[in-house]
């Protein structure tokens, strides 16, 4: 297979369409081959020097940054070397809706597929550097939305990033780019965020769809379900601590060789934390009913934007109240079985008018 060109500017990284469908999924090494070979030289040096000296975790993903840990300062290679510690970051919030801060580790319980677990370590207030990725729809439904999302977007990007945190930031239309890699500059981020650009693949038809005239069968123009489990495979699946996307999107996939249930399940085993914030142009069908399930699968949630700009501001400080809210847990699961499989998890709250916000379970490490 010949590959296009590499892109004028280094920091770009695209994943093509075509090219995602004829990768096999879920087969990772293929799609790192072609993500790495469109890399620049310079850009893929940093990133394997990043990965060396900041490795995955051997199993369970999740594990707190090693600069930042919760628990006893006396129990940090405990938490470095216990492969089998299961961790969870959630939020806790009344009948109304209003975060519950501050609570005890005795208001906490937590199941794991039924059974009670025993909590090893808690914070009340997770404060460990958070990985953030921005996902950006820029498909021809969105052409009316962007330059809102810029400029709020933007906003957000100077005042949600700490002075340890990262982020990055991705755009998915017909293909899926990688305009901006891991970075603490919030001033890159938001020069990236102004590059992006409505891209329909140069095909008429309606907006969003990638299809002209005649409806096809397959069309391509969303790949919503791609750039999560990329961004989730490729990018996040190799940070430890705290870890979310927000995705700017009408929640409308179109042409992803991915499923959706692919997407979740890449999103649970790189222990990230999804939002959707869904805006959307009227003129056009929103895809609530998955984006709700993937929310949901993740420990996020879905907040409905639509056109309005001062929703969409609203949206992101909700998201960055609640990132900065959260509550860990780390316990080392009753089960020690090493299968793979998937295991439920429930974190309930003992007062009853207090509801907890987190993922509904971890793929257990498989030897």
């Amino acid at each position: 297979m010949q590959l296009p060109p590499l892109p004028a500017e280094p920091t770009v990284r695209t994943w093509n369409a075509m090219q995602f469908a004829r990768t096999p999924l879920p087969s990772t090494l293929l799609l790192w081959v072609v993500f790495a070979m469109m890399t620049a030289t310079a850009t893929a040096t940093s990133l394997s020097a990043q990965q060396t000296t900041n490795p995955s975790p051997a199993a369970v993903p999740g594990q707190p940054h090693d600069k930042d840990q919760p628990g006893p300062q006396d129990s940090a290679g405990t938490f470095k070397v216990n492969v089998n510690l299961v961790n969870l970051y959630f939020v806790t919030k009344d009948k109304h809706g209003a975060l519950v801060p501050n609570l005890a580790q005795d208001q906490f319980e937590v199941f794991e597929d039924g059974q009670p677990q025993t909590i090893k370590y808690y914070k009340a207030d997770a404060t460990q550097p958070l990985t953030l990725g921005l996902m950006v729809d820029t498909s021809g439904s969105e052409a009316r939305m962007l330059p809102t999302e810029q400029e709020v977007a933007g906003q957000f990007i100077s005042t949600v990033l700490g002075e340890k945190d990262l982020a990055f930031l991705i755009s998915f239309d017909v293909n899926v780019d990688l305009l901006q890699d891991l970075t603490a500059r919030s001033q890159d981020l938001r020069a990236a965020l102004r590059k992006t650009a409505i891209n329909t693949g140069g095909v008429g038809g309606i907006p969003g769809l990638g299809g002209g005239p005649v409806p096809h069968a397959h069309p391509r123009g969303t790949l919503l379900y791609d750039a999560i489990y990329l961004a989730s495979e490729e990018k996040l699946k190799h940070e430890v601590g705290r870890k979310a996307m927000i995705l700017f999107t009408d929640g409308k996939d179109e042409g992803s060789q991915t499923s959706l249930g692919q997407a979740i399940e890449a999103a649970q085993r790189a222990d990230t934390i999804v939002y959707v914030l869904l805006v959307y142009d009227p003129r056009f069908i929103k895809g609530n009913r998955e984006m709700e399930r993937l929310c949901q699968e993740t420990g996020g949630r879905v907040i409905v934007v639509g056109s309005k700009p001062d929703k969409l501001k609203k949206a992101l400080q909700e998201v960055s109240d609640e990132l900065r809210s959260q509550y860990y847990i780390g316990y080392t699961p009753a089960n020690r079985k090493a299968d793979g499989a998937f295991r439920k998890v429930e974190v309930h709250a003992k007062t009853e008018d207090y509801r907890v916000q987190a993922r509904k379970g971890y793929y257990a490490p498989k030897q």
